[in-house]
């Protein structure tokens, strides 16, 4: 697919959106994302849009060029503007022309940039269904954002070992099952998650 066939915008303001329906006092809830309280996933957010737009514009540094460590289970007080401004930033750094040619480097693993920014898409994409889920919010996908993600994900579904560190394995559903949530049982999480 061609990066012109895909915008963060729309996925970054779905993220933002989610923001108000956080509530302060259960951050150490469960989210679907492994043993992740929802301050954790947030900081985690917080952290790959760091790094993701450092990928993006071709930067070096602390953001990006190790593996991410394992989240805080605290949460900064300015937490909500900080996170909003990231994505937008996110968002329009992807927007480039640029961001999409040569390499990019994000947790210290280098790509093509073609593929850097499906990683960060889909990142963006799993992480924001999994602050839905965890808050008891809706999140809907935009369905190209959704296609595109599917055949990016679906290319190494069957290889574990591919996965492994990454993705649990891959959830089952029935064949008619709708594509978000083939998506996000592809990421080996259970659409049917609930806190």
């Amino acid at each position: 697919m061609a990066h012109t066939d895909v915008n963060f915008k729309p996925v970054a303001d779905l993220v933002a959106g989610l923001i108000d329906g956080v509530e302060d006092d259960r951050w150490a809830d469960p989210t679907p994302c492994g043993h992740y309280t929802q301050a954790q996933l947030l900081n985690h957010l917080l952290g790959l849009c760091l790094a993701f737009t450092a990928a993006a514009r071709g930067e070096r540094g602390p953001h990006n060029d190790a593996p991410p460590g394992e989240p805080a289970t605290e949460l900064e007080p300015e937490w909500r503007g900080e996170l909003r401004h990231r994505l937008d930033s996110l968002a329009e750094a992807w927007s480039s022309e640029g961001a999409w040619e040569g390499h990019a480097v994000a947790g210290g693993v280098v790509l093509p940039a073609s593929i850097m920014g499906l990683v960060a898409l889909n990142e963006l994409a799993v992480h924001g269904w999994d602050l839905a889920r965890a808050t008891g919010q809706d999140f809907r996908l935009p369905s190209d954002t959704v296609a595109n993600l599917v055949e990016f994900v679906a290319q190494d579904a069957h290889d574990q070992s591919a996965r492994e560190g990454i993705y649990g394995p891959v959830v089952t559903l029935p064949a008619d099952a709708a594509p978000q949530d083939r998506l996000i049982a592809l990421t080996g999480r259970n659409p049917a998650w609930r806190p």
